[in-house]
């Protein structure tokens, strides 16, 4: 089983990509970099830390990841007060953070 078939993977990348398309248009480059930045990370850090070799490493990674979920619900509740998140995307979007950071909770509870 490689990390690919992991729902909190393959859930984070699918948010990602919601993400990246709802801020293609958005011209506050700082925003738009930050905000796409967090999301790309948390399924990049999942694949990361599922390819370490120690317990260690991969629970540090999968800890980045529920980091970046933290982060990132932050930027979409800015977002969203600041008009550049429409607010059915806002709501939507957190509930789903909400469920990737407890599906890494699992993760990490169940790596070590």
């Amino acid at each position: 089983m490689g990390f690919e078939n992991l729902d909190v993977w393959k859930r984070s990348c699918r948010l990602s990509c919601d993400v990246y398309k709802a801020m293609e248009n958005c011209r506050d480059y700082g925003f738009k970099d930050q905000i796409t930045r967090s999301g790309l990370s948390i399924p990049s850090n999942i694949a990361e830390g599922f390819e370490r070799g120690s317990v260690k490493e991969k629970q540090q990674f999968y800890y980045y990841a529920r980091g970046s979920a933290g982060e990132l619900k932050t930027q979409v509740y800015i977002g969203q007060k600041i008009g550049y998140i429409s607010p059915e995307d806002g709501y939507h979007w957190r509930d789903e953070l909400s469920d990737i950071q407890k599906m890494l909770t699992g993760l990490i509870r169940k790596t070590g």
